[in-house]
């Protein structure tokens, strides 16, 4: 008998139709002797449905109220869950956040697990039911209802596995695995059996969209096994696994991308020790965060030029920072381009394998796509080119790198 913690997402419990066929899954597990806890997420559109309704009254919701409302997006969930689930003969009992003691901190609409109280749910499975659980959402040290922020019930299933010391965590979504890259760009992309940790993480913070990076972060740091599975298909899924657990990993897992990336460059800023803070510490201070920075050497020794990329959505507000600190500084001038977008390798075999990066460059340089800017680590390389180039960089480095061919 194994403990399995299964997690299905607001597509997979868009309908009653889609709830029944979740129960008759989630029975199936229950019938092989396996002790079964079901994180579930609001039904598709519900929670965006909640927010135009907060933001109908109060065009900035006070977040804690908007917590509370948002939470209620889940309970119907699961209630609707365990109802299918009775009604097919499988004992269940569903649980809100606030019932099974998911302690989180106190940061209303973006809250960060502290603990969890699992007593209530091991006594439930060793009676035999079936228990379901609302993600993405806890209660705080107050007894306020917080929620995780957007795609928190993946996290909130991991850390329910975490506590419960389950045999395996399974996220199932609306794609059947993790795939060598986005197959609506590349038809050919491979869909992977498994992957590590640490890749899974760079592809999930470089722009894959297949898991939330806390998810993973939490499954990496309490070894959680993970597997991603499709809620409409059999099959086996992609499993997200430890680096040691595999005999050769292949030198490049996948090609991840961000379409939401904007460049920011103050030109003619003097070269003198400081400046990165000067020109960092109030963007940070916005709460914008930064992503590739490449500061160079002008002409005239006595300047660089600094450059960074931010979330699109944060250019407007880059730039009116900026433009003030040039004007502290003496700076010439400040440039945003927000056509640009971000191409990533992945792979643990990086480590030992020399020339990706050579390769990589030279095959964008057959398309004649021009490189804007190039960030490393151990086990990625980051390009920023003009997106007009996405579709056909991502293609260009699938074929160079023969992704397609199984490892």
């Amino acid at each position: 008998m194994s403990l399995i913690v299964q997690k299905y997402g607001g597509t997979s419990v868009g309908s009653v139709e889609r709830i029944n066929a979740v129960a008759a899954r989630v029975a199936a597990w229950r019938e092989r002797g396996h002790q079964v806890v079901v994180v579930v997420s609001a039904m598709s559109g519900e929670t965006n449905r909640l927010i135009d309704l907060a933001k109908a009254i109060q065009p900035r919701p006070a977040p804690r109220e908007l917590d509370v409302l948002l939470a209620t997006g889940e309970q119907v969930t699961i209630a609707l869950l365990a109802m299918a689930l009775q009604q097919i003969g499988c004992p269940a009992r569903s649980y809100t956040g606030a019932q099974m003691n998911i302690l989180t901190d106190s940061a209303h609409n973006k809250a960060r697990i502290r603990d969890i109280d699992g007593a209530r749910v091991l006594a439930d499975l060793a009676a035999g039911r079936v228990v379901v659980v609302a993600g993405f959402q806890g209660v705080d040290e107050n007894g306020d209802i917080t929620t995780l922020g957007r795609g928190g019930s993946d996290t909130s299933a991991v850390a329910i596995a975490a506590a419960l010391k389950a045999d395996e965590c399974q996220i199932y979504t609306d794609v059947d695995g993790v795939y060598t890259t986005d197959p609506r760009i590349e038809p050919r992309a491979r869909k992977l059996s498994r992957i590590t940790f640490e890749e899974m993480l760079e592809m999930a913070s470089l722009g894959s969209k297949v898991l939330q990076i806390r998810a993973v972060e939490f499954a990496g740091k309490y070894r959680v096994p993970l597997r991603v599975l499709s809620s409409f298909e059999e099959g086996e899924g992609t499993l997200i696994t430890f680096e040691e657990e595999v005999v050769e990993e292949p030198k490049i897992a996948g090609i991840a991308f961000a379409r939401d990336e904007a460049k920011l460059t103050v030109l003619g800023v003097p070269d003198q020790p400081g400046v990165a803070s000067r020109i960092l510490g109030p963007i940070a201070a916005a709460n914008i965060e930064v992503d590739m920075i490449v500061q160079n050497i002008a002409a005239d020794e006595a300047t660089t030029d600094f450059t960074f990329t931010v979330h699109r959505n944060d250019h407007p507000r880059a730039i009116e920072i900026l433009q003030e600190i040039a004007r502290e500084l003496g700076a010439r001038q400040v440039l945003g381009d927000e056509r640009i977008v971000k191409i990533s390798l992945v792979g643990v075999g990086m480590r030992s394998h020399a020339g990706i990066a050579s390769k990589m460059f030279a095959a964008l340089a057959k398309e004649k796509i021009n490189i804007r800017m190039i960030s490393t680590s151990e086990i990625k390389i980051s390009v920023v080119v003009d997106e007009r180039y996405l579709e056909l960089g991502v293609r260009a480095l699938h074929e160079a790198f023969e992704l397609d061919v199984p490892a």
